[in-house]
Parts: structure tokens; C-alpha cells; sequence
């Protein structure tokens, strides 16, 4: 079809007023694409055409990328959302000149916001709010919105025993698997909920293998899964043929990741293992585990193997092993194997984010100690830090208080990220840090807690204002 004809299946306008926009006021045309690391997740076909005229006649993706790249319509301007892990392989993909800016999540204020929303009645309110405020980087995991409302729904399911459910809600893999056993206290009975788990987590392992997030019917119930009853996967529907096809996705592209890891660990032993070696070495290959790269933002499987970690600690996966009868004896050889690999990923590769993720989801100190005990370094340079990412470093560190030197050289840091760094920033001898939004030198050392700073290298003029980049090495 033409980009005429692409645009007219979901606007009033008819192919000739489309066409007459497109051809005489161009300029003035804004083309909306929400959710595009969903697209940028299918692998480029290598027979792409090249199109410079709307009216060319190609497969709809190709199409999609000329307009993307600015071959077609470019003098029109683009607004596209992405999960910001997919950011850079967008940024390779689009038209220039670029702007981003990146919608972190909610406030601290949009959180109390949004319980009060969720819980309506007042006293409910106040008592889940404050609760989980005492708990800070479970507080910060609600900044993410899928993660709040999935805080609250256990929350709210499980009210009279919110404190035994705060003290589990630690990792990301925890919120899930609460999540998930809460869902399936209402599962169909006709099925054994260890059958339907496997059956989605190999639906869930195809699709990331083929990077596909829509299934045909026929393909889930290939799995044993009976997708009118299964809570975890929503009808949609595609056009094709000028008829409306139901497809099926997960409720979210985690939950997907999730499931998938959740599978390697339902397996037998020998399997399972087999299962996660692959994984293993697709990372390494694809360079997954060295410094960013579109491949690595788009790719879904370094999330699957964090998943994995998160699974592989007792704690945090109790709830819902105890509900399938899985005992830990099944998933010791997984873990050691697992954690031995890790330590080889991070032996190669250094103290990378991804690295000190797996490690927080596990929440192993004496597996963090041995992964980190040969390092007294851990440079982080260009690396973007969420205040999520913030709370994985701080639990690193405090493990590994032998870490003497820190580069965090724009790491996108802000007042609020150091104060959750502080208690481990303070055992570091020597730092490198960029700083943004941070009005004076002060601060600094407040936040910090330096009770002196010997040396401050660099401070440029007329830089310690609020809206500025400050860049300081400090030695203690």
C-alpha cells in the first residue's frame, strides 16, 4: 500500500484530502508514534526499499522506516515515546535534528497522588502511603507507573497483612512475583496453575526469541493456554485482509520478559540450564554485556536474565514457588551455575549496570562480595542512572566497602539521586561526579557529608546555578 492508503486506516480524512495535506502542506504536519520500541523490536528486513514518494506503493514497515529516517515527508516533524531503554536504538533510527527528554515516572508527590486515587477511602490511603514511604526504595520503585499500580493492587488485596507484603515488595523480580500469586489466588481451577505457568512461559519464550509481542490464537493454544480465561494475556486485534484478526499480548512487554524467565526455572534441571547457557551467549555475542548499544537498548533478554536473578532468590520468589510446590533443592544447580557465570560476565566486562542489577536481584551479599571482590575501581562515565539504578549501586557498595575510587561523570545525577548514594559515596576515597540542578558547592558537601573537601579541581564560572552542569573531582 501507499502512505496514503497506511494513513487512512485510522483517520476520517479520505486518501485525497489525505494525499492533497501531505503533498501541498507538508510542514505543517505532525506525525504522532506512540510506544515505538514495540516497533523497533522487529529486526530490519534486508530487502528495505528506499521511498521518496508518498503515492510508492511498499510493505507497510518499509514505509514506517522511510518516514522514521525523513525519506519520506521530510519536511514534516515527528513525536515518538519510547521506553527509554530502547532510547538509543531510536535515536539511530530517526530523522535529525533531535530533541529528548525523558519522562522519569512519577514524583514523590505524584505517588502519594495516585495511592490516594487508587485507594479512595481515606484511612486505607493514609495507612498503605505511609507505610511504604518508610520503606525508600520501594518508594522509588513507584515512581515507575506499572510498578505503582501493581504495588497497590497487592496492597489492596492483601491489606490486613501489609506489613508481611512490605517486607517482600524489595526487588523489581518481588513486585511481580507478588503480583502474579496475588492474580492467581482467582486462577481457573481447572488447570494446575504449575501447567498454565509453563504453558505461558513458553509462549513467553517464543515470542522474545522472535521478537513478537502479538500471538494468533492458534499459537497460544498450541501452549495448552486457554486465552479466553488467562488472566495474564488481553485480546486485541489486527487488520489484515481488510478483517479484524484476534491476536493476543501479555499485559505488559515485562510481563513477557517475566514469564520467560519464569520458564527457564520451571524446567527440569538439565534444561533449564541448556535453556540459560543459550541466553548466556546471545548476550555475549550480541555485545549485550560491554557498553550501551541500540542492540542492547532494545534487546529484551538482558531483562529476562535479570528476571531470572530475581527468581533465584528464595525470599523474593517463596510466595509463589510455596503456592506450586516448587522446593528450592529443584533451583540450587541453576543458581551456582548462574552465579558463576555472572562472575565471569563481570570478571571480563567490569562493574557494569546491568552486572550490579543481576546482583541486586539476587540480593546475595556473599555472591556480591565474591563478584566485586578483586575491584577497588568502578567507573560508571556516561552512564545514565535512574534513582531505581541508584538504589542498586548503594546496595553494591555497602556490600563491597573496599570500592576506594567512583566515576560517575554524567550520569544524569541530581540532589535526590546523591542523597540515596550517600551512605556508600561517603567510604569512597576518591570521586568524580557531574552534578546537575545543584545551586551550591555546599550542598554538595552537605548531601555528601564531606565533613571537609581537601581539593575541588575544577568548578567552572558561573556554573552553580540550578539549571546548569557542576563537574567537581573531590578528594576526601
Amino acid at each position: 500500500m501507499s502512505l496514503f492508503e497506511l494513513l487512512s486506516w485510522s483517520c476520517s480524512l479520505t486518501l485525497d484530502q489525505i494525499s492533497q495535506i501531505l503533498e501541498l502542506t507538508p510542514e505543517k504536519v505532525l506525525i504522532l508514534i506512540d510506544g515505538i520500541d514495540e516497533y523497533v523490536s522487529h529486526p530490519p528486513s534486508h530487502s528495505m526499499l528506499v521511498l521518496t514518494n508518498p503515492s510508492d506503493r511498499a510493505r507497510p514497515m518499509d514505509i514506517l522506516r522511510s518516514v522514521l529516517k525523513g525519506i519520506l515527508l521530510p519536511e514534516s516533524f515527528m513525536l515518538v515515546t519510547t521506553r527509554s531503554l530502547a532510547a538509543d536504538a531510536v535515536m539511530n533510527l530517526l530523522k535529525g535534528p533531535q530533541r529528548f527528554t525523558e519522562i522519569v515516572g512519577f514524583s514523590e508527590r505524584g505517588v502519594q497522588e495516585y495511592f490516594q486515587k487508587f485507594f479512595q477511602d481515606e484511612q486505607l490511603f493514609r495507612k498503605t502511603y505511609e507505610r511504604v514511604k518508610i520503606n525508600e526504595s520501594l518508594l522509588t520503585a513507584c515512581s515507575v507507573p506499572l510498578l505503582c499500580w501493581m504495588v497497590c493492587f497487592c496492597l489492596k488485596k492483601h491489606f490486613t497483612d501489609d506489613d508481611h507484603v512490605m517486607r517482600k515488595l524489595k526487588t523489581n523480580t518481588s513486585i511481580y512475583v507478588h503480583f502474579v500469586s496475588t492474580l492467581l489466588e482467582h486462577h481457573d481451577q481447572s488447570q494446575s496453575v504449575l501447567t498454565m505457568l509453563r504453558s505461558l512461559g513458553q509462549r513467553a519464550e517464543e515470542g522474545v526469541k522472535k521478537r513478537e509481542g502479538l500471538f494468533v490464537e492458534k499459537s497460544v493454544t498450541a501452549t495448552g493456554l486457554d486465552p479466553a480465561t488467562n488472566v495474564f494475556l488481553y485480546k486485541d486485534s489486527l487488520k489484515r485482509n481488510n478483517r479484524q484478526v484476534p491476536v493476543f499480548k501479555f499485559m505488559h512487554l515485562s510481563f513477557q520478559e517475566f514469564f520467560t524467565a519464569l520458564y527457564y526455572v520451571l524446567l527440569d534441571k538439565k534444561e533449564s540450564w541448556g535453556k540459560v547457557t543459550d541466553l548466556l551467549t546471545s548476550l555475549k555475542m550480541k555485545g549485550i554485556i560491554n557498553r550501551p548499544s541500540p542492540e542492547r537498548r532494545s534487546n529484551p533478554i538482558p531483562s529476562v536474565v535479570m528476571f531470572l536473578c530475581g527468581l533465584l532468590n528464595e525470599k523474593a520468589s517463596s510466595s509463589l514457588f510455596e503456592m506450586i510446590k516448587w522446593t528450592v533443592p529443584q533451583i540450587i544447580k541453576l543458581k551456582t551455575n548462574l552465579q558463576e557465570s555472572l562472575l565471569t560476565v563481570i570478571r571480563h566486562n567490569g562493574c557494569e549496570l546491568f552486572a550490579l542489577r543481576c546482583l541486586y536481584e539476587l540480593q546475595d551479599e556473599n555472591v556480591v562480595r565474591r563478584a566485586l571482590g578483586d575491584w577497588v575501581s568502578m567507573n560508571l562515565y556516561n552512564v545514565s542512572l535512574r534513582s531505581t539504578d541508584c538504589w542498586v549501586l548503594l546496595y553494591c557498595l555497602e556490600c563491597c566497602p573496599h570500592v576506594r575510587y567512583l566515576n560517575l561523570m554524567y550520569c544524569d545525577l541530581t540532589a535526590e539521586k546523591l542523597k540515596i548514594l550517600q551512605p556508600a559515596l561517603c567510604m569512597c576515597e576518591n570521586m568524580r561526579l557531574s552534578v546537575k540542578h545543584l545551586s551550591e558547592v555546599g550542598d554538595l558537601i552537605q548531601i555528601l557529608g564531606f565533613r571537609k573537601v581537601r581539593t575541588v579541581l575544577k568548578v567552572p564560572d558561573g556554573h552553580l546555578t540550578c539549571q546548569s552542569l557542576m563537574e567537581m573531582f573531590c578528594c576526601l
